[in-house]
Order: C-alpha cells, then structure tokens, then sequence
C-alpha cells in the first residue's frame, strides 16, 4: 500500500472537530491555521490516533511578497501518511510565529534556518540564532527583497553575477 497524502481539506475538518476556530483555509494540497493556534494545531495533529504525525520532515518559508508562509511538512510512519499545514505572517517587518520546537524536536534546526534565511522569528525557540551566516550578517538572503535596489551594493559585495562591470573571469 502506498503513502497516504491527507489532503487539506481532510485536515481541516479533523482540526475544525478539536479546534473550531484555528482554521483559516484549505484546500486539496494544505490547510491553514491561525499563528496563535499553531502549536495546539501540531500537538493535536501529532497525538490524534487518525493523524499520528509524530514527525515534521520538513519546515520551510516561502516569500509572497506581501507576507511570508511558514510549510510545515507532516508525516506519519506507523499510518504511513503526510500531510501539510502552513500559518501566514503578514508582518514584514518583525514577522514572528510560535517555535514548535515542544511539539517536534526536529523543529530546533528548521526553524533556525528560516529565521537564518528568511528572517522569521520563533518566539518561544530556545536557542533562536543564525545557523548558516554570522551574527550581523546583513539581512536574510531568501527574501525577495534582499537584495540591495539598482545601483546600491551590499556591504562585501562588489558585484551582482551578470552586473555589468569588470570582466568576469570564471575564476568564482
């Protein structure tokens, strides 16, 4: 037997049935839910005998521009079942969502990395620090708006790949 995909709207209702409110929206391929109710969300999602996902094999953030997303990529072993959940942050500026570190301790280096990446605090993480890059690296390099606007340069960098300039040299 193959690998089940619950889908989003599955998840919904299982959710919906413990926690009315904490859905926002769903769809076959996700569901979301309210940031406040994330970690309620996954402790359920994890200890609910028909969901059973005891593992996040993958956290990610993705970029919308006018908000970020935070994917949380859920998996049962014992059901042999996945399933998605994303919450969105609207605040560009200080985006911030509940570590989910107390519910899945694979979350500590995930969460990590896209604060490192992406600049999205977990507030609640217990060791929230850059993973990849140095303290006082400049900004997050996965953000759309990351790198500096024509004509500005970021601090070290002397140029863009493919910015006009000195001849490239192949040579990195």
């Amino acid at each position: 037997m193959g690998t089940r995909y619950l889908s989003g709207l599955e998840l919904a209702h299982r959710i919906s049935q413990r926690l009315p409110e904490a859905v926002v929206d769903a769809n076959p391929e996700w569901v979301e839910v309210r940031p406040d109710d994330l970690v309620e969300v996954c402790r359920f999602l994890r200890d609910d005998e028909e969901t059973d996902f005891k593992f996040l094999s993958c956290l990610t953030a993705v970029d919308r521009l006018d908000h970020f997303e935070v994917v949380y990529h859920l998996q049962s072993f014992r059901l042999n079942q996945l399933g998605v959940l994303k919450v969105k942050v609207w605040d560009r500026e200080e985006p911030e969502v509940p570590s989910v570190t107390s519910v899945w301790l694979g979350a500590d280096l995930q969460e990590r990395e896209a604060y490192d990446l992406m600049g999205i605090r977990f507030r609640g993480h217990p060791d929230l620090r850059r993973l990849f890059l140095w303290e006082g690296f400049p900004g997050h390099p996965l953000r759309k708006d990351w790198l500096a606007m024509p004509g500005q340069r970021m601090p070290g960098l002397q140029r863009f790949p493919g910015e006009p300039g000195e001849p490239d040299t192949g040579r990195g």
